[in-house]
């Protein structure tokens, strides 16, 4: 992929709802900082999204399909914003692997075709991962 594509956002999926999700984000840890358990950022996050009016569900449950058949078992995200982007929380140290899979399996298991991935427990500042599902390469 050459710099110019590289560069140029404007093909990027849900970029309106994305960028007011980012700003919601980006006011909490700047209030708050890092140090905090993740369950009073979702606590905080949850407060700037109606403040924004952004639309969101939190901790929805999330069904998985197998082979046809609905599974008792269900994942439950953080938060589904605008009924099609989920934000999985996380405040630790770094990101890893297991995270990022996590989303993906979120992603999967709704059909869903983008996730984001937000560290508040980065000590050099909040940290957010964008992840896709099922997007063609000249989305992103």
């Amino acid at each position: 992929m050459d710099l110019t594509k590289q560069l140029d956002n404007s093909n990027l999926i849900y970029q309106q709802e994305t960028y007011k999700i980012r700003g919601a984000i980006f006011h909490v840890y700047s209030v708050l900082g890092d140090g905090f358990l993740e369950a009073v950022y979702q606590e905080a996050l949850e407060i700037e999204f109606q403040r924004r009016g952004i639309p969101y569900q939190r901790e929805k449950e999330l069904e998985i399909e197998y082979d046809g058949v609905i599974l008792q078992k269900k994942y439950v995200a953080d938060f589904v914003c605008y009924d099609k982007i989920i934000v999985e929380l996380k405040a630790i140290s770094e990101l890893e692997d297991s995270h990022r899979g996590q989303i993906r399996n979120y992603l999967k298991a709704t059909n869903f075709r983008l996730g984001l991935l937000v560290n508040f427990g980065c000590p050099y500042g909040v940290e957010i991962e964008r992840r896709l599902n099922n997007v063609d390469e000249d989305e992103e």
